[in-house]
C-alpha cells in the first residue's frame, strides 16, 4: 500500500473516500467535521441523521459511511476518535480502532484510495506525536487487495513534521 503524505485541505483531496474525524452525534461540528459538512452540503447531514435513526449515535473508535455530498470523494467515512484525557492506553486503543475500522469499512467498499485527517489532534487533544504514530503503525498493519493508497492530510505544519519523521 502507498502512504502520501500533504499539508492541505481534506474537502479539496481527490480520493474514493474521505475520513470524518467526526464527533459521536454524527450532526456535524467544529474542525474538520464542520468544514466536511459545509463543503459537502446538506446531502451528508441527511445520511447521517439516517444512521443515528436506525442506530443511535457513533461510539468511540467505530465507523460509518455516508456519500461525499458535493465533495470530490465518492464517500466519507466518519469514525469518533476518542477525548484524550491521559488514559493513553485506552485512549490509545481507540485511536487504533478509528483507522483500523476507516480502512476495514473501505476495503468492504471497494475503495482504491483513502485520505485520513490528523484524527483527535484538534480539540479533543489527543498528543499529535503518539497519534501520528499510531496513524501510520495502523495503516503500515492493514494488508488489503483493494486500498492501494493512504493519504494522510495534515492541516498544519506541526503534523506534516510529525508525519515526515514517521514515515521516512
Amino acid at each position: 500500500m502507498k502512504i502520501e503524505l500533504i499539508k492541505g485541505d481534506i474537502t479539496k483531496i481527490q480520493a474514493d473516500a474521505i475520513v470524518n474525524a467526526a464527533n459521536s452525534s454524527l450532526l456535524g461540528g467544529g474542525g474538520v467535521d464542520g468544514a466536511i459538512h459545509r463543503a459537502g452540503g446538506p446531502q451528508i447531514l441527511e445520511e447521517c441523521r439516517a444512521i443515528r435513526n436506525r442506530q443511535g449515535k457513533c461510539n468511540t473508535g467505530e465507523a460509518v459511511v455516508t456519500n461525499a455530498g458535493n465533495l470530490p470523494a465518492k464517500y466519507v467515512i466518519h469514525t469518533v476518535g476518542p477525548v484524550w484525557n491521559g488514559n493513553e492506553e485506552k485512549e490509545s486503543k481507540l485511536l487504533a480502532n478509528c483507522y483500523h475500522n476507516s480502512l476495514k469499512l473501505a476495503e468492504s467498499l471497494g475503495v482504491k484510495t483513502i485520505a485520513f485527517p490528523n484524527i483527535s489532534t484538534g480539540v479533543y487533544r489527543f498528543p499529535k506525536k503518539l497519534a501520528g504514530k499510531i496513524a501510520v503503525d495502523e495503516v503500515r498493519k492493514f494488508h488489503s487487495d483493494t486500498v492501494k493508497k493512504v493519504i494522510f492530510v495534515c492541516f498544519d505544519d506541526e503534523n506534516k513534521m510529525i508525519y515526515k519523521e514517521l514515515l521516512e
